[in-house]
């Protein structure tokens, strides 16, 4: 059995403190568990921020104030070692929704009155009793089409608010066999490998069917949306995505690792890529830009059945010249 409950208790030890401090407790929770020269990651326009005041006042006390009586809900939660690293260090992995009473603004969208749920996924590196890096990643898209805003031209998949594993397993809390982790970092590795190339002979349906299982589940991010079963994926996601881009770099990811039928990884950025056939419904721009991604996966057997995937689109069109975000903040909702 891999044992990592000690990192495991930091973590979850550390998201109940902060789920329940307001104000300025906030940071101070924060500098309780957190090194003082922590690394957090986050979505545009959030970027990089250093030390507990800069994460709190930038994120966790504007979001707490907009979204009354936040509530966490995660459904996969899990903890590896990094391969990205030569399995050195210990990353915790979380990922649901923050849920609450959208009764203020956050980043400039009006607020409904209403539920509103944000997604959520955060990668923990956690080493002597300290969280010391840190990658959270938040659908903001996801919460303004919630708010009646349409940020992009209309997806080619659902928008949906996601649920957790089919399985309702996803929660691992306790020890799982190591034998399993390895066999589903190897299955993620192997789909990497065929996801990179973009030239491997087949079919993309046929290509996909080497690590997918048939009724797979791609849960997309606003702005694409989630799918379901190869033929569907293929359609409307991973071939008009093919199409619209040229020139992918190798993929890069700071952390990637498993636990049980569960693993995912990060970057920042994950790869680069020029936008050279249109993307979105955007048109292309020829310039290169940067995909800051989260992907969590659940494994079945030898094949992997579901994906959940966080891609910092805000980020991505900014760098294309477009601000997403400040446009939406002069929109009315609908």
């Amino acid at each position: 059995m891999a044992d990592f409950q000690e990192e495991k208790r930091i973590v979850r030890a550390y998201h109940a403190a902060l789920d329940a401090a307001q104000g300025d407790a906030v940071a101070r929770v924060i500098a309780e568990f957190a090194a003082p020269d922590r690394r957090w990651r986050g979505y545009h326009p959030f970027n990089e921020l250093h030390g507990a005041e800069a994460v709190s006042y930038r994120f966790w006390q504007p979001l707490k104030a907009s979204l009354a009586h936040l509530q966490r809900r995660d459904d996969i939660f899990f903890a590896g070692r990094n391969e990205s690293d030569g399995f050195e260090s210990t990353w915790v992995v979380a990922m649901g929704h923050l849920m609450g009473l959208f009764d203020a603004p956050w980043l400039g969208i009006a607020p409904t009155g209403k539920m509103a749920f944000l997604r959520y996924c955060t990668f923990h590196r956690v080493e002597g009793g300290k969280i010391t890096d840190t990658a959270m990643y938040v659908d903001i898209p996801h919460l303004m089409m919630q708010a009646g805003l349409q940020p992009f031209p209309p997806q080619t998949a659902a928008h949906l608010v996601q649920p957790g594993p089919m399985t309702h397993d996803g929660l691992l809390f306790d020890d799982q066999p190591e034998d399993e982790g390895a066999r589903t970092l190897a299955l993620i590795n192997a789909m990497i490998a065929d996801l990179g190339q973009w030239n491997s002979g087949l079919s993309l349906e046929d290509e996909l069917r080497r690590t997918w299982a048939e009724d797979m589940i791609w849960w997309g991010p606003a702005g694409i949306g989630a799918t379901y079963t190869i033929p569907r994926y293929a359609r409307q996601h991973s071939g008009p995505f093919r199409a619209g881009f040229s020139e992918r770099s190798k993929t890069r990811h700071i952390a990637r690792l498993a636990e049980g039928r569960y693993g995912g990884f990060f970057g920042w950025p994950n790869f680069i890529a020029t936008p050279t056939g249109g993307f979105m419904g955007m048109p292309a721009t020829g310039k290169p830009g940067e995909f800051r991604v989260i992907d969590i996966y659940r494994r079945a057997g030898d094949k992997l059945a579901e994906n959940w995937i966080f891609i910092d689109l805000l980020h991505f069109w900014k760098q294309q010249g477009l601000d997403i975000l400040g446009r939406m903040q002069e929109v009315p909702r609908t």
